[in-house]
């Protein structure tokens, strides 16, 4: 029996896996099995439990591993890594894998990948070639690179910065963001069903489908060494300066200082009455939400890859997400106050969101789980090799073709 393992360890992560996981598990029979591995912050309290979220979509889950999540120090992140390193090791060795998934960029999908490289795991690797030049994912995304067999970036850019990296064309497909699929191809609530979902009836007065609100999150700058307390007081500043609009922000992942910023949050919800704090939406009502939303704010990806295929307007701060393809729907703008509101501002213009309706996404057309599924699939029943020549660019007769 071929067996193939897909990892999760985040709410963002999950929801950009989910369309492939349906997908894989459409060709499970008697020949093959597609194990979903549950871990990190979805197990966590402190993150919302949003292993919870992956019951209530009815996906199976086949393996919950434990790790620590504590992120106030670099200490704290390395003996996270540690812990993953050892138990996704001692897991990959009981079953034996065919290929596993891994997505991304994020510090414990390091160490997932390095205990499947040590167990001869191939690893299919998503939304990888990627440039995030604030952050330590930008390493971290191209050292998974380096340690897999397959690769489904989700543009071309990305796709060529592969292939650069010494990765054979052959093996990467772009084929799409599956995040995508989710935005055209989700049934959504309607405003007055995700608010109403939120609590918002407690907001003030008027009917819900008279609210004006935006979405928020807001991760750490992993490669600035700029205080978190202070870029927070901005951006609550900011918030707290625009109290015609409501603002629900959902809290920050476990990178180093999230839990800093979460307790931020939490402090500040009680004082500032037009912000609304949650520790995860889950997919649906995050999707619902931002598309009845004014404008997605922040520095996640979400607000380059989903918000602009919903032609919603993004105010991205700071930066953390500098170097991604970015389409005319995003607002660059610096993490202080009086930026801030204008690009608020900017993202409220009549003229602005005009634009936002015209824009087309280059991150596929809502069919990528399907074809992630087969193509990787296909090349794992006619055997994955670890094996892997460096494709030399330099030896390349016709580059323009990659």
């Amino acid at each position: 029996m071929i067996r193939l393992g897909v990892i999760t360890a985040t709410r963002a992560e999950y929801g950009i896996l989910r369309p492939l996981i349906v997908k894989l598990r459409e060709y499970e029979d008697a020949s093959l099995r597609v194990d979903l591995i549950v871990t990190g912050t979805h197990l966590s309290d402190d993150y919302g439990m949003t292993v919870n979220e992956i019951v209530k979509d009815g996906i199976r889950i086949d393996h919950k591993i434990s790790i620590p999540v504590s992120s106030g120090t670099p200490n704290d992140i390395s003996a996270n890594q540690a812990v993953t390193l050892v138990e996704f090791t001692k897991h990959f060795l009981a079953i034996g894998y065919d290929a596993v998934y891994i997505l991304g960029d994020r510090y414990e999908m390091l160490m997932v990948a390095t205990a499947a490289m040590n167990t001869h795991t191939p690893i299919i690797h998503l939304c990888g070639g990627d440039t995030t030049e604030g952050a330590i994912d930008e390493a971290i995304r191209h050292s998974i690179t380096k340690m897999s067999i397959l690769h489904f970036p989700t543009n071309d850019d990305s796709r060529r910065r592969i292939i650069q990296l010494g990765e054979a064309p052959d093996r990467v497909f772009n084929v799409g963001d599956t995040a995508i699929d989710n935005v055209l191809n989700m049934k959504l609530m309607t405003k007055e069903e995700v608010l109403g979902d939120l609590g918002a009836d407690k907001w003030g007065s008027g009917k819900l489908s008279d609210i004006r609100y935006a979405l928020c999150t807001y991760h750490p700058v992993t490669l600035e060494d700029g205080s978190i307390e202070d870029m927070m007081n901005e951006f609550l500043e900011a918030i707290k300066a625009r109290s015609d609009i409501e603002f629900i922000v959902t809290k920050s992942n476990s990178d180093m200082g999230g839990s800093k910023i979460n307790e931020i949050l939490d402090d500040a919800e009680g004082k500032i009455s037009n912000l609304h704090v949650y520790s995860s939406l889950g997919v649906l009502r995050y999707l619902s939400a931002m598309s009845e939303a004014l404008f997605v704010m922040g520095n996640s990806s979400s607000g380059l890859y989903e918000t602009p295929a919903m032609h919603k307007p993004t105010v991205n701060i700071g930066d953390r997400q500098k170097g991604r393809l970015r389409c005319d729907s995003v607002i660059d703008c610096s993490p202080d106050k009086d930026s801030i509101l204008k690009a608020i501002d900017k993202a409220c213009s009549t003229e602005f969101v005009s634009v936002c309706k015209r824009v087309v996404s280059p991150y596929g057309d809502g069919h990528a789980a399907e074809k992630i599924a087969k193509i990787s699939i296909d090349a794992v029943r006619n055997g994955l090799s670890l094996k892997k020549r460096f494709y030399d660019l330099d030896r390349c007769r016709d580059k323009e073709s990659i």
